[in-house]
């Protein structure tokens, strides 16, 4: 196995290996896609959504690096839809339509570190090195009160914190140079180089000593001591979590709780998206093997509800002993549908006074209640109008607390919160409740931080996708919504309601509530 959180010793081992033939296969994530030269690879397997036409073409560059060498790559589903997906993927890379990348721009904090890094070496003229920041496209509408913000925010520590010493960064030289003001903080900055921000991560380590690689902190948190958890193709027993190590030893159990990662939520690029509509709408009656192998799925489908035309956005509501579900389809990718979910409910509440259970993926979002909101009040009032679209979003969603999330590696970056020294790093939770009262300080007393507004508009255009959201919303508008009223699930809404309970630590098992639902099912079709 192959991954970011396992130990460097192991992967670099895992790596050699590979290069020498000596592995046959190597089970990753994105930690192979870039940078790496592995002759001896004959085949790539994507296992479910790349998320992307791009990064699928990437993955499958990982093969064949031999002269005239072909690469090969094998899409492996894991729920039908995807199959429909894989459609979309080959008409992609037959049109070559890949995805262009969402520029940053102003990003306040790598200007500030880029800065401290000439003031640690032989300091800068600022009145020389503005033309040369400005002529970059990511700072070309800094204009100057920007620019001297900046320089106050390194020398003064800005409005809020210039009463600290220890945030009074540069020294203006007898030359006009700003230089650092002393080598303590040098040497902080010199610890704290970098963009890539580590998340919130314990190491892994054996009782008796040896270390796997290291766990996200919101997995390992829901686990109690004596719990089986998969790492490294291996299943560990919890034993105990001191300062920053989660201390584990093998267990011979079999059922173990697979960790998730937050980097695994990736949303569907846009161009993807559109791809998937388009074999979805228009390719259902063609003969590829894809859509043969999908008829029964499609069959039932339509059995239940229907399949949607390009100008209809499909509806669906049933019941179970969970309450009643509403189902909606727009096929526009995870992010745009975590935000969306959020709104309809807050739009829905206005309505009537009911509280949901959200769950959303690539497809479509899930409302959960235990009361029914009436349909036609829904349909009456044009829920999906583009209209005061941003200040529906910002009162259904906690904003703020996106922004403090971001704000957190905003931080780091910018050297407001220190990370530690070598072997003596700080714990995450006090290096995010040290983040979060810089938030709170900028947010109360000084809204106009450029740092604090960074955070804002980069929830707002990459968190939320901004601009591909409106366009959502203005093409929804102009659909026909159709509305069915469902007696169980139908096969569309079956990987949401599947991520779902995976999502929830149970006594029961995925696997079990699955073959329930699969035997009522066969119970209705009889």
């Amino acid at each position: 196995m192959h991954h970011g959180s396992i130990d460097k010793k192991i992967r670099l081992w895992v790596e050699e290996s590979l290069r020498k033939e000596e592995l046959k296969v190597v089970v990753c994530t994105s930690s192979l896609d870039l940078g790496v030269d592995f002759s001896p690879v004959e085949n790539c397997i994507q296992v479910g959504s790349p998320k992307g036409v791009g990064r699928f073409i990437q993955r499958a560059g990982r093969s064949g690096h031999h002269p005239k060498a072909e690469s090969s790559i094998y899409f492996l589903p894991t729920h039908a839809m995807e199959l429909i997906e894989s459609v979309a993927l080959q008409n992609g890379i037959q049109q070559q339509q890949i995805e262009d990348r969402i520029p940053y721009l102003n990003s306040y904090d790598v200007l500030i570190q880029f800065l401290m890094t000439l003031a640690v070496g032989s300091g800068f003229d600022p009145v020389k090195l503005y033309p040369i920041i400005t002529s970059s496209f990511c700072y070309q509408t800094l204009d100057q009160s920007h620019w001297q913000w900046i320089l106050n925010f390194l020398i003064r520590g800005s409005q809020s914190l210039q009463q600290y010493d220890e945030y009074k960064k540069l020294i203006r030289t007898d030359t006009g140079l700003l230089k650092v003001a002393n080598k303590g903080i040098a040497l902080r900055h010199r610890l704290s180089m970098g963009t890539i921000v580590s998340g919130n991560d314990l190491k892994i380590r054996y009782q008796k000593g040896g270390y796997l690689g290291s766990i996200e902190e919101w997995f390992i948190s829901k686990l109690n001591p004596g719990d089986t958890f998969a790492f490294s193709g291996k299943n560990l027993e919890l034993i105990r979590i001191q300062k920053m190590e989660v201390i584990v030893k093998k267990s011979k159990v079999k059922q173990a709780k697979i960790p998730a990662w937050m980097g695994g939520r990736m949303s569907f690029s846009a161009h993807l998206s559109d791809l998937l509509k388009k074999a979805l709408f228009e390719q259902q009656s063609e003969s590829t093997p894809e859509f043969r192998s999908l008829l029964p799925v499609f069959e039932q489908q339509k059995k239940e509800s229907l399949i949607p035309k390009p100008e209809e956005l499909l509806i669906e509501r049933f019941e179970t002993k969970e309450g009643f579900h509403t189902v909606f389809y727009p096929f526009e990718g995870y992010a745009i549908h975590e935000a969306m979910a959020s709104l309809m409910a807050y739009r829905i509440s206005l309505l009537s006074p009911i509280s949901f259970s959200m769950s959303f993926n690539d497809y479509g979002f899930e409302l959960l209640s235990d009361q029914a909101f009436s349909q036609e009040d829904f349909l009456d009032h044009n829920l999906f109008t583009p209209k005061q679209l941003f200040e529906d979003l910002v009162k259904s969603i906690n904003v703020s607390e996106m922004a403090r999330r971001r704000f957190r590696d905003i931080a780091v970056i910018s050297g407001l919160v220190f990370q530690g020294y070598p072997n003596k790093p700080i714990q995450s939770k006090h290096l995010q409740s040290g983040s979060q009262l810089f938030f709170e300080v900028f947010k109360e007393y000084e809204p106009d931080n450029l740092l604090y507004q960074q955070a804002i508009e980069e929830t707002f255009d990459h968190g939320m996708e901004r601009g591909r959201m409106q366009l959502v919303f203005e093409h929804l508008a102009q659909k026909k919504v159709v509305w069915k009223n469902c007696s169980q699930p139908t096969p569309f809404s079956f990987p949401l309601i599947t991520d779902r309970i995976r999502a929830k630590l149970s006594s029961e098992t995925v696997e079990d509530r699955i073959k329930k639902m699969y035997l009522q099912l066969e119970k209705s079709i009889q």
